[in-house]
């Protein structure tokens, strides 16, 4: 039985730092700060946080997009795409790091999860995912078709945890000359693979998008949840 609840995590003024938790009865577990896309916290990132309860984690996903000028989520609609895009734009990567550190902590002191905690992100969220390992104390990350990861490569000196990085080779939005720049960047660094699946483009793990491919989607899933159950 998975129990879901909306949580706040922090305020400034009038606006408020919500999230989405999703867990199931047990043993104290691992906790997974789930990162959107840049959709926003919407019900496709909710089953995700389902979904990993219902594997034996205490998953939150924070609503980063609160300190926005559009704070709720945004509908997939092929005319609202642009509103997104700027939204991710505008986005300040050092204070989202704050905030997913904010999340991050705020997971750890409950007292169903064991102490450890990762993160794992997609699109927009890759990108948080990596900045969490270098700056948020989290004990493994995963990326999913992350946006710009190539941007902070010199910040590998304080990448301490395990890392999975997972890319399509066919995803309109992360170039192949940025996969080869990360994949570069990281050979040698001990705890930090870089995945390639060959047939899958952007949004690959997200079956309510055209470019979902359920084959790269169930194998990436399955090398994050081998990650997290390293934390049990």
């Amino acid at each position: 039985m998975i129990e879901t609840q909306d949580v706040l995590l922090a305020s400034d003024g009038a606006r408020r730092f919500d999230g989405y938790v999703a867990r199931a009865s047990g043993p104290r577990v691992p906790g997974v700060v789930v990162l959107h896309d840049m959709f926003g916290l919407n019900e496709p990132i909710r089953a995700i946080a389902d979904g990993l309860a219902a594997r034996g984690f205490v998953a939150l996903v924070p609503n980063l997009f609160w300190r926005a000028a559009i704070a709720a989520a945004i509908p997939y609609d092929d005319d609202k795409h642009a509103v997104a895009w700027e939204r991710l734009k505008a986005f300040d990567l050092d204070q989202g790091a704050r905030d997913i550190k904010v999340a991050a902590d705020w997971l750890r002191a409950r007292a169903d999860v064991n102490g450890k905690v990762a993160a794992v992100g997609f699109c927009g969220g890759g990108r948080w995912a990596f900045l969490a390992a270098a700056r948020a104390g989290v004990d493994a990350a995963a990326a999913l078709y992350g946006l710009g990861i190539s941007q902070h490569l010199d910040e590998l000196p304080k990448v301490t945890c395990p890392v999975q990085l997972h890319y399509g080779l066919r995803d309109q939005h992360v170039p192949q000359q940025e996969v080869d720049t990360v994949a570069a960047g990281v050979q040698g660094r001990p705890g930090i693979t870089v995945f390639r699946y060959p047939d899958a483009g952007h949004s690959f793990a997200n079956p309510v998008r055209p470019t979902y491919h359920p084959a790269a989607a169930a194998l990436a899933l399955e090398r994050v949840d081998a990650m997290l159950s390293a934390l049990r």
